[in-house]
């Protein structure tokens, strides 16, 4: 059975490279906010600070400089620097888990963004800036698919990508449809289209819907695609089964909990209906889904990482 401290970094390394993809989407999606000036990109750029838990609405009056501090603030723990940083750190400390191509691969983002040179790279180019950082950490996880066993160790680091693209997702949403947003439905075609943006989601929901923006469909194609890889129901799919096939690895069947609370949350997603979901609002289904994450998160904890050492011991 692996290392709990393995675990526990191959997880956070996951979490942290997903978070930082997601902000540089977030980020470049306020960046083009910066070329409207209408009420609708101000929105576009409050959604995406909402979204990543900052509800000042001065910042969305200037989305470049918002931008600029989400990217490289390295005071602000969650910032993209931030979080390259400490999933470089996490590898680091498991280097030998994981192969030189995805080492050398998060060491060379992390190089870029902490370089004395990476705000004058930002500004000389924001978005090009942006595009490569994701680009890169597209290029991590591929490296990582092709090149590292598909065992525990991977299970682990799909586990942490998956739990953390549900939560974000799922936050999104939630300033989108929620009960805390205005009350006014948003029907603006640019806002409409930049919220799929930043789930990295318009081309894909394109093909489905065509040029259909429409809130009950961009509500039902990121939360409830069985297809769609950063829908909240794909990325239930995948927790379940890697959390099915960590426990099958450390031979714990039938002795954990977070594989049951991963089916239950997964049954909850496959068996939504959109009907219903506008009929009650989407925001308590949201919350009770955000909800059930955060505990899943909380039981692999209690499972792998600070379980009790008589817990293993053989009967």
């Amino acid at each position: 059975m692996m290392l709990a401290r393995v675990a526990d970094s191959l997880y956070w390394i996951g979490r942290y490279v997903e978070r930082a993809e997601h902000m540089c989407r977030l980020s470049d999606v306020m960046l083009n906010a910066t070329l409207d000036r209408s009420e609708a990109a101000t929105q576009v750029a409050r959604i995406a600070l909402a979204a990543v838990g900052d509800p000042d609405a001065a910042k969305a009056g200037n989305p470049y400089e918002a931008a600029q501090a989400l990217t490289l603030d390295r005071d602000d723990a969650g910032s993209i620097y931030s979080s390259i940083a400490r999933a470089r750190e996490n590898a680091r400390q498991v280097r030998d888990q994981i192969t030189t191509e995805t080492w050398e691969r998060l060491n060379l983002i992390y190089l870029r963004m902490s370089s004395p040179d990476a705000v004058k790279a930002f500004e000389g180019g924001s978005q090009v800036f942006l595009h490569d950082t994701i680009a890169d950490l597209h290029l991590f996880k591929g490296a990582g698919d092709a090149t590292m066993s598909h065992g525990e160790g991977w299970s682990f680091l799909l586990l942490g990508v998956y739990l953390e693209r549900a939560q974000l997702i799922g936050a999104l949403l939630e300033v989108v449809f929620g009960e805390g947003r205005q009350r006014r439905p948003i029907r603006d075609h640019f806002a409409l289209t930049n919220v799929l943006r930043m789930g990295c989601a318009l081309e894909p929901y394109l093909r489905v819907y065509t040029a259909e923006m429409q809130p009950r469909y961009i509500l039902q194609f990121l939360m409830l695609d069985e297809d769609f890889p950063r829908s909240m129901r794909f990325c239930t799919q995948q927790i379940e089964q890697h959390l099915a096939a960590i426990i099958r690895h450390a031979g714990l069947a039938g002795r954990v909990g977070p594989d049951r609370l991963a089916g239950r949350l997964r049954a909850r997603l496959q068996y939504a209906d959109i009907d219903e979901l506008e009929t009650q609002g989407a925001s308590a289904f949201l919350k009770t889904v955000l909800d059930e994450c955060a505990a899943i998160h909380r039981s692999l904890y209690d499972a792998f990482v600070a379980y009790p050492l008589e817990d293993r011991l053989p009967a």
